[in-house]
């Protein structure tokens, strides 16, 4: 279903507040429930393309976002800028494309151009997915800078910063056999009494790199994201091998540190270290909601905790499948 976008008539509404958005859609992410009004289809197809794959299993009031396009050639080129005070947040990126976030109501509402909704990969990124994520972390999950493999019913959580090799180690896990629940952005749920975390299985984002390591992503469309950084995001759904999960409980916390000569090997962890690098997402929000993130933290933090010192992916697999009780190898998937 299209919708014509309309202009509607500045005299009677000079702020747009009646502006119709006829064209509605529900989605699922992480298992939340998120419901889209809308008066353009390319809104929907891009909220499709991002949550399209997950299925309600959370029992919570949905969030509401509505993103009214208007009329307008101009595109935005820049990533936007987020400021905050208090429960609202705004992202924007010009005065004609931006959002503004009431996060303790659980509603967004966004203002783009045809031409912007027009590039999808933008404003899944950096508006839709965006919003999402104001309000569920607000509301229901803790974030959290990390991947996550299962193998045995244990999970393990492959933390670091940016570059860590977070995503290659977790897809070189997944093609040794793991199931895979996340390559980067992973969320703790917070009613859990025991550690217990989502994420999204279903695409796997890499730096354009990674073709060095995985040769048969060589052949993968590259995307220049807006801050000029290449990657390559592909569907597990290609990867028929690839065995996914949608949710987890955390049994190993396992920061990376890449780059070390020598064997892989495992160093014990200080929880006053791990909780001091966790503990950067805490960075704003009302007290109350700082105080849950924290919370969530600290019962994280009953996990068992690792530093990997590695170069190669094979032997850090091989370590971690030790780490989790598995001696024996498991079969490499092979790719054609």
């Amino acid at each position: 279903m299209k919708a014509d976008i309309e202009t509607p008539n500045s005299t009677n509404d000079p702020i747009f507040y009646d502006l119709e958005l006829p064209l509605q859609g529900v989605y699922h992410p992480l298992g939340f429930s998120v419901e889209i009004a809308t008066n353009s289809d390319q809104v929907l197809l891009a909220a499709e393309e991002s949550w399209g794959h997950f299925r309600k299993t959370v029992a919570e009031p949905p969030l509401q976002i509505r993103v009214a396009v208007l009329e307008g050639s101009s595109k935005a080129l820049s990533v936007p800028t987020v400021r905050a005070q208090r429960n609202l947040l705004v992202r924007v990126a010009d005065a004609a494309n931006f959002s503004v976030s009431n996060m303790e109501l659980g509603f967004s509402s966004c203002w783009l151009t045809r031409a912007t909704a027009a590039d999808r990969g933008y404003v899944r990124y950096y508006f839709l997915e965006g919003m999402g994520w104001d309000l569920l972390d607000q509301l229901y999950c803790t974030p959290i800078h990390g991947a996550c493999v299962r193998l045995e019913n244990r999970g393990v959580l492959l933390c670091g910063d940016s570059g860590a090799g977070k995503s290659s180690l977790s897809y070189a896990c997944a093609r040794k056999g793991w199931k895979f629940l996340s390559d980067d952005s992973t969320r703790l749920i917070r009613k859990s009494s025991r550690p217990f975390v989502v994420g999204n299985p279903f695409q796997i984002r890499f730096r354009d790199s990674a073709v060095e390591l995985f040769p048969e992503l060589r052949n993968r469309k590259t995307t220049r994201r807006i801050h000029g950084k290449m990657s390559i995001e592909v569907p597990t759904a290609c990867m028929p091998a690839i065995k996914t999960i949608t949710e987890s409980s955390v049994d190993y916390i396992v920061f990376l540190k890449r780059g070390q000569s020598g064997p892989p090997r495992l160093v014990p962890l200080s929880k006053e270290r791990a909780l001091s690098w966790f503990e950067q997402v805490v960075n704003f929000r009302e007290e109350e909601v700082r105080e849950a993130h924290r919370a969530a933290l600290l019962n994280l933090l009953n996990s068992e905790m690792l530093e990997l010192h590695y170069d190669d992916l094979e032997p850090a697999v091989a370590l971690l499948e030790t780490m989790v009780g598995r001696n024996a190898a498991v079969p490499a998937i092979s790719h054609a």
